[in-house]
């Protein structure tokens, strides 16, 4: 018995040591993690939780490489309960109770308590995430779920509840530094500056991503210190990050900034979009809504630039059409900026909801059939093409409306500013 422990255990650190990067460097503790200060700086609420040992379930939620996984296991590391870990790619409700059971068993017997880390838990159906709910619920496990999508949306509402939400943002500079310099002492090796330089650049907050960069350029060098051209080879086939959360926040900041009259930031976003593989038809369809929701009438000439993009991107495609896309973006940018369009079609769809709705008056009633005069349809009207004067003086709301006003052309920022 004690030689096939001694068996398992060598064949534990025989696969360690075969281990990716990312996966030798997670700590054992908190006092390891790297990144996430608002998280686990010395008083923050998840150390607090954890060195108090009174953490009930949390979902941990953020962008890919932000160490989530990394966390889970510095959580249980940190402390005396059991760790139990399942992928919700793989897992099923029988794998839940199983796990269920054991800690029960554990709890009962020793008294000992189990966290249970559930990986990608945004993958879990609902029947799966129920059968958690009562272990959860009494106490039994201490959920730890990892997701990269906004758990309000992929996690159900009473699992939800009986969780605390954790946000994990990217990490920053020093913090990638860090993990390069830690990377480098696991694989015995040194790089340059610039080789540093350019990891830490590249890394876009994702310290598996740069671990993984990291970990090519160092056997690319081979027994000689990684160079800035290691670098970029090992860069040269990573992926940018963009997931749900991202789409909805990059194009939610590319409207902002040409809101907030920003060329370069939209050109930016911009960028990221067309780089993620972004569909360009939905970003045309953006830069044509915003032409009229956020300039409109302060310069009707943008609308027809942004249709334009919209038409020439089906008409020659990307890569060319992105030009046609940054001219249409930097136009809504640059141009002045007025919400009168919207808020009239806003305010009176609104009005019309709420009851104010009247008859069409008689004399803008059709008059094109047999009969129509008889009724007194269209025979009081005047045309603009008859007598311009009569035609403005017209009444074109129904009397009980005629108080009403929906269109107010206000001047923009830049046209009060002027005027100033």
């Amino acid at each position: 018995m004690e030689s096939a422990d001694l068996f398992s255990a060598a064949a534990r650190d025989r696969l360690t040591s075969k281990a990716p990067l990312a996966a030798r460097l997670r700590p054992t503790t908190i006092d390891d993690v790297v990144g996430q200060a608002h998280l686990v700086g010395p008083g923050r609420p998840l150390r607090r939780l954890v060195e108090q040992d009174r953490l009930t379930s949390a979902i941990l939620w953020g962008p890919p490489g932000t160490g989530k996984t990394t966390l889970a296991l510095a959580i249980a590391g940190s402390t005396a309960r059991a760790f139990e870990q399942l992928s919700a790619v793989t897992a099923g409700v029988a794998d839940v109770r199983a796990t269920i059971a054991r800690a029960t068993a554990l709890l009962g017997e020793q008294d000992r308590r189990t966290i249970l880390f559930l990986d990608e838990i945004h993958r879990f159906s609902k029947s799966q995430q129920d059968a958690l709910l009562p272990a959860v619920e009494d106490g039994t496990l201490t959920l730890i779920g990892a997701t990269t999508e906004n758990p309000f949306f992929e996690v159900n509402a009473p699992l939800r509840s009986r969780s605390t939400l954790f946000r994990l943002e990217p990490l920053g500079r020093e913090d990638v530094r860090t993990l390069v310099l830690r990377g480098l002492q696991a694989e015995g090796a040194s790089a340059s500056e610039e080789a540093i330089d350019l990891l830490v650049e590249r890394a876009g907050g994702d310290g598996r991503q740069v671990l993984t960069a990291l970990e090519v350029a160092c056997a690319l060098a081979g027994a000689t210190p990684v160079s800035l051209e290691h670098v970029e080879s090992a860069l040269g086939t990573s992926a940018l990050r963009y997931g749900r959360d991202d789409h909805y926040d990059v194009i939610s900041a590319f409207i902002k900034s040409m809101r907030g009259s920003d060329p370069d930031a939209a050109v930016y976003w911009l960028a990221r979009m067309l780089e993620a593989g972004e569909d360009p038809r939905f970003i045309a369809r953006r830069i044509v809504i915003a032409a009229s929701e956020e300039v409109g009438d302060a310069d009707d000439s943008v609308l027809g630039v942004a249709v334009a993009a919209a038409r020439a991107l089906e008409f020659v495609g990307l890569p060319e059409a992105q030009l046609n896309l940054a001219q249409a973006a930097i136009a809504v940018a640059r141009a002045p900026k007025s919400s009168a369009v919207s808020r009239a079609i806003w305010d009176a769809r609104a009005d019309v909801r709420a009851g104010a709705v009247a008859e069409v008056p008689a004399h803008l009633r059709d008059s094109h059939y047999s009969g129509a005069s008889e009724l007194g349809h269209g025979t009081d009207y005047v045309s603009p093409h008859d007598d311009a004067v009569a035609a403005r003086e017209q009444r074109y709301l129904p009397d009980e409306l005629a108080d009403r006003g929906w269109y107010r052309r206000r001047r923009s920022h830049d046209e009060t500013r002027e005027a100033d």
